[in-house]
């Protein structure tokens, strides 16, 4: 394992409140509430495979952010860096789908603790550092995280750190005045692994690539060419059956080679919030320890858990993460 660098992810801690038993909020009386957001649920889900992580972010200056806080704690991840300011902390609402009725989400983070983060050392945060980590909505949420982001970005360039990026893009997010495509364009391209695919690429670069295998290898070598610096780029693809049966493999394209996993099928959601999140935490956890071939096995195998696992963190150890790798689907009891 290496335990002598860390890990660096930046991004807006969210309050999760869903109504119990996959019921509609119309009918519940009461709602269950977790921490998320998709920067830290990769971090978290980093620290519970033993990985050092750092993470960054500015939560609301009173109980819940003091309660944000301690749940990031109880994740392990280092929180001597965040900050408190004097706005609400951001909040959804999640109604948790089930078979041919989808999930449904409601947002409440404008102008919240996130969108009023102050500026941060990066130089002194990126301190023994090799893997940083961001994704396309922490710049989509105000002037200040878009600013504070690029000024990571450089610096952890600068120092030669592994920059991992999943740009997705959220036009309803985008409301205080700078184009996304073009923001995002500027700052993948100070990033050097693309965790997205197809999709992602056309957003960002106005391409109209198809969705198959040739299309994603012509997408990805386009990518590369219009942001040299990105070197590697890691695809998820998703066929959903019903909101609780899902099949998924990743595939990327790497030194001019193609891979693809196997598919694998969740039968029994339990909770697809942060399954995106644990397919690039097991990325980044499989590049600083495996080939890319195996990488990109562990990333689609620990997405594949978390859709067992409530809520944002994918709560599984390298070892069940292994055996999937390996074939065991078959959830038997373990004695």
């Amino acid at each position: 394992m290496i335990d002598t660098k860390k890990i660096v992810t930046f991004g807006e801690v969210l309050l999760r409140l869903s109504p119990p038993e996959n019921r509609k909020l119309m009918q519940s009386k009461s709602l269950d509430f977790f921490f998320g957001g998709t920067e830290m649920n990769v971090g978290a889900s980093l620290s519970f495979l033993g990985e050092s992580v750092k993470h960054i972010t500015a939560v609301s200056n009173d109980i819940v952010g003091d309660a944000a806080i301690y749940n990031m704690r109880q994740y392990g991840l280092d929180v001597s860096a965040v900050q408190k300011v004097n706005h609400p902390i951001g909040q959804y609402l999640l109604e948790v789908g089930s078979g041919m009725r989808s999930s449904q989400i409601a947002y409440n983070r404008l102008n919240g603790s996130f969108a009023n983060i102050q500026k941060t050392d990066w130089d002194t945060i990126f301190a023994n550092a090799d893997f940083f980590h961001w994704t396309g909505i922490t710049p989509a949420i105000s002037e200040a995280a878009y600013q504070e982001l690029k000024v990571a970005l450089i610096s952890a360039k600068a120092k030669g750190i592994q920059i991992t990026t999943d740009p997705a893009y959220r036009s309803n997010l985008w409301q205080y005045g700078r184009n996304g495509q073009e923001v995002l364009k500027e700052l993948v391209s100070l990033s050097t692994i693309f965790i997205g695919g197809v999709n992602e690429i056309n957003e960002i670069l106005g391409t109209s690539f198809t969705l198959d295998k040739e299309g994603f290898i012509e997408a990805s070598k386009h990518l590369m060419t219009a942001c040299p610096n990105i070197t590697q780029i890691f695809d998820k693809i998703r066929t959903g059956l019903s909101a609780s049966w899902q099949k998924i493999y990743g595939r990327a394209w790497v030194d001019d080679i193609y891979f693809e996993t196997s598919e694998l099928e969740i039968t029994q959601v339990v909770d697809r919030i942060g399954t995106g999140d644990a397919y690039a935490a097991g990325l980044i956890y499989g590049l600083r320890h495996y080939d890319t071939e195996r990488a990109l096995a562990f990333a689609n195998a620990a997405c594949a858990l978390k859709h067992t696992i409530l809520g944002d963190v994918n709560l599984v150890s390298v070892a069940e993460i292994t055996e999937v790798m390996q074939g065991n689907t078959g959830g038997r009891i373990k004695r």
